[in-house]
């Protein structure tokens, strides 16, 4: 069933680490071989061995409308004909900026970058430079990208691969970040008790998607925003998950939060390799050439990336329509994967907001890094590869959020819900 995969496997782990370019990929945590894909539609992938799935993973969420969507397509087209990148400034980056900042509460100015990595990479020294502070608050469980500060207490692949602390990421460097539980406000008091106008921002996943998806519980963010604003803390929202995905306007918008700077990922880009960090003029100013804090990239803008992200961007804006209807499916997926668990007697706790949802092999609910730990590993593995041999692709760990796109139709959800029901654990 999957030969063409396995031998495609095989080669790849002689000339790439791991056989991946992205660890989460490699199938460490559910074990067998990972799929090779060889091309995707709608919501639908093709292996190299020829096999269809129903897909879930949707490029860990850019594709909201679904594979090659036309559009995009088209405009990658029209820009690929007239080159790939010039390293110089183009129309399409004021267009892409334009269409942003008047989607997303709050921001007056926008920063292209590669990656959501370099998003929040950036968007934390321009945090410190603004504040002339040095520490920072995240959380347990969230992965914010893999740049040295961020990797402390991440989520993602480092959940997936269980790994604790990363060589190669100093103490001094560690010093610098402090971590709380996910949703525990007391935690982010006594940090800040115990460190007095040292703290340049608090970066957060608004809803966790990098220990399976995870809600905030009500009053969190509110509370996070009031603590930001007694303390001069800059409060940064990663939306690299959340941001157009959730809401027109994210999870600003979605939960009337105001941040001071907010992160964004390949959804800008339509699935291409972009990022982007916003926020108002009086904390972007501080960026060279402007100001002094320091952030570059050959590659920021590119003509494709921005082409391929205005499609998209405007499709979601002309058609807000859309977000109920992914909510609508999401709901009804949950509710029927929960009766489905009910019915086999087994104790699982489903979480789903909008378009995002996981599944937690736990009988207890799920509010934060730890109590995701607690789920069975070897009951989602059954579920992951029963799944797939029934054509159903799912994130490979129990730590990542499903993304669900507009492409799915009411015929795809049945069959995945059949395909539940079927799984012998």
């Amino acid at each position: 069933m999957y030969e063409k995969s396995s031998a495609l496997f095989r080669q790849a782990l002689q000339y790439i680490p791991g056989g991946v370019n992205s660890p989460v990929r490699a199938f460490g945590r559910v074990g067998g071989t990972p799929l090779f894909i060889r091309s995707a539609q709608g919501a639908r992938l093709l292996d190299e061995d020829g096999n269809s799935y129903i897909d879930f993973v949707n490029s860990w969420g850019p594709m909201i409308l679904g594979h090659a969507f036309p559009p995009v397509v088209e405009a990658i087209r029209k820009q690929a004909l007239l080159s790939s990148s010039y390293g110089a400034p183009t129309g399409l980056e004021i267009r892409m900026a334009r269409q942003i900042l008047k989607m997303v509460p709050h921001m007056q100015q926008v920063r292209m970058v590669n990656s959501g990595t370099e998003a929040c990479m950036s968007a934390i020294r321009l945090a410190r430079g603004y504040t002339g502070r040095s520490m920072i608050v995240k959380f347990e469980g969230c992965y914010h990208g893999h740049a040295d500060a961020l990797l402390v207490q991440g989520g993602s692949g480092m959940a997936t691969l269980d790994i604790q602390t990363v060589p190669g990421v100093t103490l001094g460097v560690a010093r610098d970040t402090l971590t709380a539980p996910y949703n525990d406000l007391d935690a982010v008091e006594k940090l800040v008790s115990a460190h007095p106008g040292q703290i340049a921002a608090l970066i957060v996943e608004p809803v966790a998607g990098n220990m399976g998806c995870v809600l905030p519980k009500p009053g969190f963010l509110e509370g996070l925003r009031a603590i930001c604003d007694r303390e001069g803390i800059l409060l940064i929202l990663d939306e690299v998950m959340t941001g157009f995905r959730l809401a027109r306007g994210g999870a600003q918008e979605l939960f009337g939060i105001r941040a001071d700077l907010v992160t964004f990922g390949k959804i800008i880009g339509a699935g291409l390799p972009v990022g982007a960090f916003a926020g108002p003029r009086e904390i972007m100013q501080h960026l060279a050439p402007e100001g002094k804090v320091y952030q570059a990239g050959t590659l920021s803008g590119n003509p494709i990336a921005m082409a391929a992200g205005i499609a998209l961007l405007e499709a979601l804006d002309q058609n807000p329509a859309v977000y109920h209807e992914l909510e609508q499916k999401g709901s009804w997926l949950a509710t029927g994967l929960k009766a489905s668990f009910r019915d086999q007697g087994l104790a699982v706790q489903v979480n789903q907001i909008g378009s995002m949802l996981s599944v937690f092999f736990n009988p207890r609910p799920v509010g934060d890094f730890r109590s995701a730990s607690d789920s069975d590993p070897g009951l989602f593995r059954s579920f992951f590869h029963g799944m797939l041999k029934k054509g159903v692709y799912l994130p490979p760990s129990p730590f990542e959020s499903w993304f669900i796109c507009s492409a799915l139709t009411r015929e795809d959800l049945e069959k995945t819900l059949a395909a539940a029901k079927q799984i012998a654990y």
